[in-house]
């Protein structure tokens, strides 16, 4: 029996059309038999109304649900609003995250760390959630050093952390030696690595450059190269993130979180050739 637990992330769809095309996404990629889905916060809970209806709407069709919680802007009174209308909902995950401040938006709020949000969901609710909080095995964009990122990962993991979902990555040694010095450090969670599968080179550039993932050279020479022929991107796409996530596998990772973009083919196609079929 293949052990290799699968997940996928969707962003609330913005339209009923959106939504409509997420009910079918999740049908679709339902043959996975996903550990859980998780729904995306925007920044400073801009989505927050819209990850809310998504996530009951997940938990309605039987499927465990994981709604990611930012903190940066918020108070812990609405954190706390939010994590009791989730357990009464009977969802008992959470990604904790400390998130983007939007712009316009001038304070903190009341948490400016993850692992203060963690440390407070805790202890208003004991272990009633897992809590997934986020790694970089190529450092956070703002972090002023990997010892400084390392370090801030461990005191999320401290706080009460039960796993952690790493940014998406293309380098698979980035995450087998970020794994590496978390157990050093005495970390034995789970570290589940981050898949982005690639269907538009266009938008996974920007992807990257917004948040740090690194496209090896190699890799982008040859995207590039392919210019506006998206069937040739997908097609390298597929075979490079399926060997990605092959070496993965051989190597431990604990499972495959797929960010999904709220599409289900390129997460599909990865997974059929990975013969993860139970």
């Amino acid at each position: 029996m293949n052990k290799t637990k699968i997940s996928f992330e969707f962003f609330p769809p913005q339209t009923a059309e959106g939504a409509e095309k997420l009910v079918a996404t999740r049908k679709q990629l339902a043959i996975a038999s996903p550990e859980y889905f998780s729904v995306t916060f925007g920044a400073g809970g801009s989505t927050q109304e819209r990850t809310l209806q998504t996530v009951t709407q997940i938990k309605a069709e039987g499927t465990s649900v994981a709604p990611h919680l930012s903190c940066v802007g918020s108070t812990r009174e609405n954190v706390l609003s939010l994590l009791n209308t989730y357990r009464a909902q009977g969802v008992n995950r959470i990604v904790a995250l400390r998130g983007d401040l939007p712009s316009g938006m001038g304070s903190i709020g009341e948490f400016q760390y993850a692992n203060e949000l963690v440390a407070f969901i805790r202890a208003e609710t004991g272990d009633h959630f897992h809590i997934e909080v986020a790694a970089y095995p190529e450092f956070h964009p703002q972090a002023k050093s990997a010892r400084d990122d390392m370090l801030n990962f461990k005191r999320k993991m401290d706080a009460g952390a039960d796993a952690a979902i790493t940014q998406y990555f293309y380098n698979v040694d980035s995450y087998f030696y970020f794994v590496e010095q978390a157990r050093k450090l005495g970390i034995s969670a789970p570290i589940v690595p981050g898949i982005m599968p690639i269907v538009r080179y266009s938008q996974l550039a920007r992807f990257s450059e917004m948040c740090g993932a690194e496209i090896p050279r190699w890799m982008r020479k040859t995207l590039e190269g392919y210019g506006d022929d998206n069937e040739s991107v997908q097609a390298f796409g597929l075979d490079v993130v399926t060997a990605l996530c092959e070496k993965l596998i051989a190597g431990g990772a604990p499972g495959l979180h797929f960010y999904t973009l709220n599409q289900a083919a390129a997460s599909l196609a990865i997974w059929n050739r990975l013969g993860l079929k139970k």
